[in-house]
């Protein structure tokens, strides 16, 4: 790929719709080209690999902003990519033991299903709050 693509080609090879490539703009995730006089932007073929970056870095859990930052750094900063990824591994790990603090909670309501049903539904009492 070596010439300019124009949005609609950006969006296809990036695999991302052309109003996602539009937000990123407003976000400051991608530089929009100026608009020449014939009406179309062109976008230099660079920014098919930014917009696979942000795509793997969502995908890693990273939030918009959070990906903001990480195109900031300089390749050659791995001290500071790697304190915020140490900082989104232990969010990730926070959100894992919430998790299964809940699972634990409903396999609990789950098995008390079957104990007793006079005493009535305990997973409807615990969302009624009458547990």
């Amino acid at each position: 790929m070596n010439k300019t693509l124009t949005i609609g080609k950006l969006a296809q090879a990036a695999g991302v719709g052309v109003e996602t490539i539009r937000y990123y703009q407003i976000r400051g995730l991608i530089k929009q080209p100026l608009k020449p006089e014939s009406g179309f932007r062109s976008y230099p073929p660079e920014t098919v690999n930014r917009l696979h970056f942000i795509k793997r870095a969502k995908q890693l859990g990273f939030s918009l902003d959070e990906i903001g930052n990480l195109l900031d750094i300089d390749k050659n900063q791995c001290q500071a990519t790697r304190l915020l990824a140490e900082q989104k591994l232990q969010e990730i790990n926070n959100q894992i033991e919430g998790l299964q603090k809940i699972a634990d909670s409903l396999i609990e309501l789950i098995n008390d299903c079957s104990t007793d049903p006079q005493s009535g539904c305990p997973v409807i009492n615990a969302l009624s709050g009458g547990q």
